[in-house]
């Protein structure tokens, strides 16, 4: 059957769809006439007569076999050679007829037909050994022919003849050995080896890779009807859905909506150590909440009847006749486009439903995943996003519900995944495909990179997310830095006591506040390095363990040498710290700060992703156009953790993913999660209106007023020369005046003004070289460089002293 393909592969003046129509017609044909041969060959030996005419017996009595004397023939001859094993002889011919005919080649058909002919070799020694009843007609054994001579190797081997309980160990061995053939030629066990094997296989070999044969198939099809058969009640609730074992092939299970009507919140239990996995399925309980104080008694956070209750929602439920049909129609789309495979599973959520396909060996998932636009039109859907399921031999094809079910920002922060959270900075990012509650960390991120067009949920997105931090935190455990260059989404944020500075507008004034963020991480490093700790957490904790034993903090510091012995002096300096909060900064448009100061941007961008984790300082980035000189690779570097909201166009998908698929996203909050390793689930965002937002932060300025600190916005006169991002750290420290007076006299000396020249004889980097140049140029030493990157020294070897 590979040759065949392989001969329609060559007919490129038909098109695909022709080739392949003609090539499973073909295939059909063939295993058709398969099935036709098996049935004739087994009915002859059915009716099979040693008085009939043969090869090896002449006679004028009539012939007594349903296909006459060519039948009688067949049947004699199989029946004189293999004796009862003649059964199993056609049984592979059978098999392959169904398959072919049923569109599910057979994988390996060299080695599968290799272990049936030595399974019926087996079969034939093994009714060899059986004694012999007088009612056979034969002259030879019960395994015919082939079956005396398979007795003749132990025979040999015993020096003796087989009798008694030797004869019954052939039997039993040949037995086993036959079941053990057929069960391999079946296809068991082949699924793990294949999955793991990485070695070139032929393609003929490779085509039509199905694990288990007709019989296993068979087994457990019968055996989960019966199981949903017992178990189904008319008041039950759906099961957990559990993983299909590998070695297993069921029956497509196809689960109807459960949830009827969702209550206001949702409480499943998940482990909040890893915040990329948010797959637990459990049921939703509401979890109603007093507003909370904090332990002083002073701050109360906000209560969540200042957010709209969700409605019970009567989402209309796919049936499980309704999930066969839409999944029996995918087949057969899939199937116009040459793609074989079947739907093993359909998971209806509140947005979309997840339909399993197990894709037939042999075709690639990148193929499918290129389908989704024809799938989409093919099924009359808005959108289809395929993708692999990890973990799984399954591709989920994600379509949209005919009604879409509206998440709530209420129901997430009432749910136990985010009250019994121990996340330090907790984040509500929506709903799983199931419907289960998606609370992330954003201190184990540890920092942020959101896209999305304008429309696709992006700007509510981050409310709800800053919502998450303000319905957790007090001002004295998290600070926050704004910047909206848009001067719209978060201005109303503006007198909340969270805030260190006002919301930034000015782009300019961002680039202060980010070179801000920047000092104020060398410093909390300076803070813990004094007291010997690695991290925030290990400050705070050390910090209030002496406030509360009434210790103060003290470390001992070198201070000098004594001038009469030389020995080293030593005193102990007080330490007067205070816990330090986090700091979450939180931009909204990144591109236009890019547009203003890219390369300060960048720069302090990259700062605080690879060093602020440890200090506290974490970072959202946010932005509408999520191309190549916005989100640089020097950004996405720093930022594993990313969410992609619908974008225009597959380009934009690989920028801030690293693959298509967000752009067959629907909007309104529908999102694409990539976490740290580099998984990507689907979530659905939680809506949050305007009013909400307005309602709790009225709630937020009753409890104080912000402290801010000027710092942050407060450019100094270093900074406006355009001195580097990285503070007095060496990079961006003006140059020390023995070398710059080097530089110029060396200038002066040899009359060459030069960058590279300065760096060959001062032996110094090119950076440093470059910004002695640039010192030089400003006080008037040298003038600016010609088309040719010469220049002229302005100042006489009588006034080289003077510099």
């Amino acid at each position: 059957m590979a040759a065949i393909d392989r001969g329609f592969d060559s007919l490129s003046f038909l098109s695909d769809a022709m080739r392949e129509g003609l090539r499973r017609r073909l295939r059909e044909l063939g295993g058709l006439t398969l099935i036709v041969l098996a049935t004739l060959v087994a009915l002859a030996l059915a009716t099979w007569s040693v008085q009939d005419p043969s090869l090896s017996h002449a006679t004028n009595a009539p012939v007594r076999n349903i296909l006459g004397v060519p039948g009688a023939i067949v049947a004699d001859l199989l029946t004189q050679l293999f004796g009862l094993a003649a059964l199993a002889f056609i049984l592979p011919i059978a098999i392959w007829g169904w398959r072919l005919v049923t569109h599910r080649p057979m994988q390996r058909e060299r080695v599968r037909l290799l272990f049936w002919l030595l399974g019926v070799l087996l079969t034939a020694g093994c009714a060899a050994a059986l004694p012999r009843s007088s009612a056979w007609p034969l002259p030879v054994g019960l395994g015919g022919v082939i079956g005396d001579w398979m007795l003749r190797l132990p025979t040999a081997l015993s020096g003796g003849t087989l009798a008694g309980p030797a004869r019954i160990a052939v039997a039993v061995a040949s037995g086993a050995g036959m079941l053990l053939c057929f069960a391999v030629a079946a296809g068991f066990g082949w699924r793990a080896e294949g999955d793991d094997a990485e070695g070139p296989l032929e393609e003929d070999e490779a085509r039509g890779w199905v694990p288990l044969g007709w019989i296993t198939h068979g087994f457990l099809s019968l055996k989960a009807r019966l199981a949903r058969a017992l178990t189904r009640r008319p008041s039950a609730r759906a099961p957990a859905r559990s993983e299909t074992p590998q070695h297993a092939r069921v029956e497509p299970r196809f689960d109807a909506g459960a949830r009827t009507t969702l209550q206001p919140a949702i409480a499943p239990e998940a482990d909040e150590e890893d915040e990329a996995s948010p797959q637990a399925a459990r049921k939703p309980k509401a979890t109603p909440r007093a507003p909370r104080r904090s332990p002083s008694g002073g701050y109360v956070l906000p209560s969540l009847e200042l957010l709209a209750a969700p409605k019970a929602i009567g989402r209309a439920v796919l049936s499980a006749d309704a999930l066969q049909t839409n999944a029996t129609a995918l087949e057969g789309v899939l199937a116009d486009f040459g793609v074989r495979g079947e739907i093993i599973n359909a998971r209806p959520g509140p947005v979309v439903t997840l339909y399993e396909l197990e894709p037939a060996p042999g075709i690639k998932s990148s193929r499918v995943i290129g389908l989704a636009d024809d799938i989409a039109r093919s099924m009359s859907a808005l959108s289809a996003r395929v993708a692999v399921v990890a973990g799984r031999n399954v591709i989920g094809i994600e379509l949209p519900n005919p009604t879409r079910e509206k998440v709530y920002l209420r129901e997430q922060l009432a749910s136990r995944d985010y009250v019994d959270s121990s996340a330090k900075l907790p984040l509500c990012l929506g709903k799983t495909i199931g419907g289960e509650p998606v609370i992330v960390d954003l201190a184990r991120m540890p920092h942020l990179l959101i896209a999305g067009t304008t429309g696709s949920g992006k700007s509510v997105a981050i409310n709800t997310m800053i919502l998450s931090l303000l319905y957790r935190l007090r001002p004295e455990q998290c600070r926050l830095i704004m910047v909206d260059p848009k001067m719209l989404e978060l201005s109303v944020y503006d007198g909340i006591p969270h805030l260190l500075t006002p919301v930034v507008t000015d782009p300019k004034k961002a680039v202060v506040a980010l070179k801000w963020a920047v000092r104020e991480m060398e410093e909390r490093y300076k803070k813990m390095s004094k007291l010997g700790v690695r991290n925030i957490d290990g400050y705070n904790a050390r910090v209030a363990e002496a406030k509360a034993k009434g210790e103060k903090l003290t470390r001992t510091v070198h201070t000098g040498y004594d001038k009469q012995s030389g020995e080293a002096i030593y005193e102990n300096e007080e330490l007067d710290l205070e816990p330090l909060p986090f700091i979450v900064v939180i931009v909204d448009e990144m591109a236009d700060l890019m547009m203003v100061a890219g390369k300060d941007i960048e720069g302090a961008v990259q700062r605080l992703a690879q060093m602020a984790r440890a200090a506290g300082l974490h970072v959202i980035l946010a932005t509408q156009r999520p191309s190549v000189d916005v989100i640089t690779g020097t950004i996405k570097a720093n930022f594993p953790t990313r969410i992609s909201f619908q974008v225009t166009s597959k380009i934009d998908s690989r920028t801030i993913l690293g693959e298509q698929g967000a752009e067959q996203l629907l909007g309104q909050g529908d999102m694409l999660y990539m976490a740290g390793g580099g998984r990507i689930s689907r979530v659905h965002g939680p809506f949050c209106s305007d009013e909400e937002v307005e309602k709790v932060v009225r709630h937020l300025k009753s409890q104080g007023t912000p402290q801010y600190l000027e710092a942050v916005t407060a450019a100094d006169d270093e900074d406006e020369d355009g001195d580097a991002v990285f503070d007095a750290t060496g990079m961006g420290q003006p140059e020390g005046g023995d070398l710059y007076q080097q530089a110029v006299q060396v200038v002066m000396r040899d009359r060459k003004a030069s960058t590279s020249y300065i760096q060959r004889r001062l032996q110094i980097g090119y950076n440093r070289a470059a910004s002695l140049m640039e010192r030089m140029e400003k006080e008037g030493v040298v003038g600016q460089a010609n088309h040719a990157g010469k220049r002229e020294i302005l100042v006489g070897e009588e006034d080289a002293e003077r510099y």
